[in-house]
């Protein structure tokens, strides 16, 4: 059982970059530079709409497409320390900092589960929290996979909103 609701501190996230067989279950495509270090964890509670549309590649084919998440973000206490949200994907720290970013890889979580990811931040908005981080990690995801329902004409333009949860980490260079 994950415990969805911790921290790391600098002195504990230390100790876990020493330890690999803490970070053995992270696939190598989602794994962060070597000369990052973990500066915040947090946990990912909301949800993920989906709009049953044509799929970009093939307008005569209809399919659920990922709109946008709206989701708090925890710190160890079950406090809100700031919100994911988008598009764009946007981090926002409760001191009005945010970060979006590029994704640069996913692996697959188990089934039921969005994919684990790799995003590189572009450079903060604001000063706080997400100034200077590097890159985020999405990690122990649950849910958040489109809809079960089919999407068809009948349904063309239907929103759905499915609930999720992920622990997001914060890198920083260092």
């Amino acid at each position: 059982m994950h415990n969805f609701n911790r921290k790391i501190t600098p002195v504990l996230a230390s100790a876990l970059l020493l330890a690999p067989v803490a970070w053995a279950a992270v696939p190598d495509s989602v794994q962060v530079p070597a000369g990052n270090k973990v500066a915040l964890e947090t946990v990912g509670v909301g949800e993920i709409t989906y709009e049953c549309r044509a799929k970009a590649d093939a307008a005569d084919e209809l399919t659920w497409v990922f709109m946008g998440p709206d989701a708090m973000l925890k710190d160890s206490g079950g406090n809100e320390v700031g919100r994911y949200f988008g598009p764009p994907a946007t981090w926002q720290a409760a001191d009005g900092s945010s970060v979006t970013g590029t994704q640069l890889a996913v692996a697959p979580g188990d089934d039921g589960n969005i994919p684990f990811q790799l995003v590189r931040a572009n450079p903060a908005e604001g000063e706080g929290a997400m100034t200077g981080v590097t890159y985020i990690q999405r990690l122990n995801t649950q849910g958040g996979v489109a809809p079960a329902m089919a999407c068809g004409q009948d349904n063309q333009g239907e929103r759905q909103i499915v609930q999720y949860q992920a622990d997001y980490l914060f890198w920083k260079a260092g």
